[in-house]
């Protein structure tokens, strides 16, 4: 296993900027792009007469996926993006008039309006409050009581503050609660075991921290929950009989029944490359390098008076730091950052930085040198 300073190599974003806005899109490894870009050359010369091989990537997607997720390769859907995973959850299960969801109000939208809707069908929506960017175990714990379903962020988008997924597995386990997790802001660096989380449905977008292309993402469901899942999606590769066109509405086997129809080859392909440089790499190692670098990113913050959103611990942090600084015009300064090479977002008056385990400590270190 190569250390973690040989995989800069694969990025050359890293010659132009210093990018810190994974928490929105990150960019495409060198092998993930031409992967993509080998596979555009092959249908421009050749058109499906490849085709075989393109199944091959897609299988590829789940094993890997399975991999880092800790699950069985029939357990994942292949699909567009974390919007679509939990609609297919929120959408398909059986809902009853006063079953109870419990939910996040101030998570990203993704992970809000599924859950909403359900409302105009007689589901009662429970909605918690973070406080100060963190939801506590406790409060967790008392709204689950009787609840069918929690939804919740591995890590909040603008705070970064992640969540003990094993601790939440407990508490829905003892409450008879089926938990459904958005994982886009923590998937790839940080390791997730779904079963031992007791997690139900897992869902994730590739195009922020597992540096995959946009339009492709996964969709862990438990092989028990499948069963009360019906496709809301329906389209001929629903079917067992898809490969030989049937017009038998047998369901395909696992996670790939909610998969509707032509899937984003040239997508999946890169992702393939892209989940296999976690797995190369090590996501424990990655998960180590990402807290040394928010570590150093916070304490230099501190130094020059600004505060973070919400306090930053091996136990919780994530790669995602949101800071401001009192008399410091937020969105001033992440044009400055920009205009110097630093590429971070601006997030409710907050300037987000989210490194990736490719930076290195003279990237922070330059970060913190242009605040104000």
């Amino acid at each position: 296993m190569q250390e973690l300073a040989a995989y800069r190599s694969e990025f050359p974003v890293t010659g132009r900027y210093i990018y810190f806005n994974h928490a929105s899109v990150g960019p495409l490894p060198r092998r993930s792009a031409v992967a993509m870009q080998d596979l555009a050359e092959d249908v421009l010369n050749h058109g499906a007469c490849h085709g075989a091989q393109w199944a091959a990537a897609m299988e590829g997607v789940r094993r890997a996926a399975a991999t880092l997720t800790g699950c069985d390769p029939g357990e994942i859907a292949l699909v567009k993006n974390t919007s679509e995973g939990l609609a297919i959850i929120a959408n398909g299960l059986d809902w009853r008039p006063g079953d109870v969801v419990v939910g996040i109000e101030d998570e990203f939208p993704a992970n809000y309006f599924p859950w909403r809707q359900l409302e105009r069908r007689g589901v009662k929506t429970v909605w918690l409050r973070l406080t100060g960017g963190r939801i506590e175990l406790e409060e967790i714990d008392r709204a689950c009581r009787g609840a069918r379903l929690l939804a919740i962020s591995f890590v909040q988008y603008l705070s970064g503050f992640r969540i003990d997924l094993d601790a939440v597995g407990e508490i829905c386990r003892r409450h008879g609660t089926l938990l459904v997790v958005d994982a886009v802001q923590g998937l790839g660096p940080f390791p997730v075991n779904v079963k031992r989380s007791g997690i139900h449905a897992l869902a994730a977008s590739a195009h922020k921290w597992l540096l995959g292309p946009e339009g492709s993402g996964i969709l862990f469901i438990d092989q028990e929950l499948i069963p009360q899942v019906e496709p809301v999606e329906f389209g001929w590769t629903n079917v067992a009989g898809w490969r030989d066109y049937s017009h038998d509405p047998e369901l395909r086997a696992g996670a790939a029944r909610y998969e509707c129809g032509t899937l984003n080859t040239i997508g999946f392909h890169g992702l393939r490359e892209s989940l296999g440089l976690f797995l190369e790499a090590g996501v424990d190692r990655v998960a180590m390098h990402i807290d040394k670098l928010t570590t150093r990113l916070l304490a230099g913050a501190r130094e020059k008076g600004y505060q973070p959103l919400t306090p930053q611990t091996t136990q919780c942090g994530s790669g995602i730091v949101s800071l401001r600084k009192q008399g410091v015009d937020s969105e001033a300064m992440v044009r400055k950052l920009l205009a110097e090479g630093v590429v971070t977002a601006l997030r409710f008056g907050w300037i987000r930085a989210s490194p990736h385990f490719y930076a290195n400590e003279a990237d922070v270190d330059r970060f913190v040198e242009l605040l104000d």
